[in-house]
């Protein structure tokens, strides 16, 4: 594996929000106080003494477009440890099962090290623990906080939920009845940013009628709004907590003649929410920062394997920063989401 120079490129000022920051500076040591990170990526390290190399793995919960940004951050921790080889993995079918399929034949190869966003944290905790017993796992994205994961790299949902009602309230500052989206409802992250907006909302003139699941599958992600938009002919409003519910909404909203009339709110950066942002038929979108997950989930497992315990915190959480992006924003941040493409 060649080893490539370190390039530096800085947080995205957006308003007051710093993102997307890339790893810069030379090798050294890598720390991560408190549970948030700080205004630079973890720059990562070759010191192995063993000089063993380290095979890691980094398993998504689906297929998603948001996962190939993730991918680029693992890219860059394999190019710039030279002894690891990062293993990347995506669940076409967004399945617990595949999942479970794949750590199991991860474990079987004899992976040093796995990080994964759980698709069903519950009812897949006997299953981290078991993997857990033979290698280091780290979860990212979506956390499974009862089992025995040694770190958890990724959003503070929570905070990204109130972000969203944030947002919510912006678009309906009178208020009205508003639909959420989401692929699985007991996906950690999906509990937590239902729960975020949920408790932000308290109180308000905004109603949530309801969770609607999709299973990850983009028709039935479409129909469910669809059906919203027929039978409640007077939801003012449409949240999508994943990446693929913005656009899904977006197209079933625009079939319905319904656009600029129902606000919407989206997670996340694919192609089609961005270009919904930038003409004004999504209202906003809370983005987070992929491919911090796979940097750092990469670089952190790799320095913990070769003893330096001190990049996990107590909390045993590193939180990788949020941010909502509306229409007088969108054409910057494209730009730098472009840049960390490689576009």
């Amino acid at each position: 594996m060649t080893m490539i120079k370190r390039n530096s490129l800085q947080f995205l000022a957006l308003g007051t929000v710093l993102v997307f920051a890339v790893g810069c500076g030379d090798k050294g040591a890598a720390t991560a106080e408190g549970t948030t990170t700080g205004s630079t990526t973890p720059p990562a390290t070759t010191d192995n003494k063993t000089g063993k190399t380290l095979h890691l793995a980094f398993v998504t919960n689906n297929s998603s477009d948001f996962w190939t940004i993730a991918r680029k951050g693992t890219e860059k921790a394999d190019k710039e440890l030279s002894d690891v080889e990062v293993d990347f993995k995506m669940p076409s079918d967004g399945t617990a099962a595949t999942q479970t399929q794949i750590l199991d034949d991860l474990v079987t190869k004899g992976e040093d090290g796995i990080a994964v966003s759980p698709v069903d944290p519950k009812n897949e905790t006997a299953e981290l623990d078991k993997v857990a017993g033979s290698t280091l796992v780290f979860t990212q994205d979506s956390d499974a906080p009862e089992s025995k994961r040694t770190c958890y790299v990724g959003t503070d949902n929570v905070a990204a939920g109130r972000m969203a009602a944030d947002e919510v309230k912006k678009a309906l500052p009178g208020g009205g009845k508003i639909m959420v989206f989401v692929g699985k409802s007991d996906a950690q992250n999906a509990k937590e940013r239902f729960q975020g907006l949920s408790d932000a909302l308290k109180g308000s003139n905004i109603q949530i009628l309801g969770l609607l699941t999709d299973d990850t599958d983009r028709v039935r992600a479409k129909a469910n709004v669809s059906d919203t938009l027929v039978k409640t002919p007077d939801v003012a409003g449409l949240v999508g907590l994943w990446s693929y519910n913005g656009p899904a909404i977006l197209s079933a909203v625009k079939d319905a003649n319904k656009t600029g009339k129902v606000k919407i709110i989206a997670f996340d950066e694919e192609a089609d929410t961005l270009a919904g942002v930038k003409d004004g038929s999504i209202d906003a979108t809370i983005v987070q920062q992929p491919f911090e997950f796979g940097y750092q989930a990469i670089t952190m497992m790799a320095k913990y394997l070769k003893g330096d315990k001190s990049v996990v915190p107590a909390e045993k959480k590193i939180i990788v920063p949020t941010q909502a992006i509306h229409k007088d924003s969108v054409e910057a941040f494209s730009k730098k989401l472009a840049e960390l493409k490689g576009k």
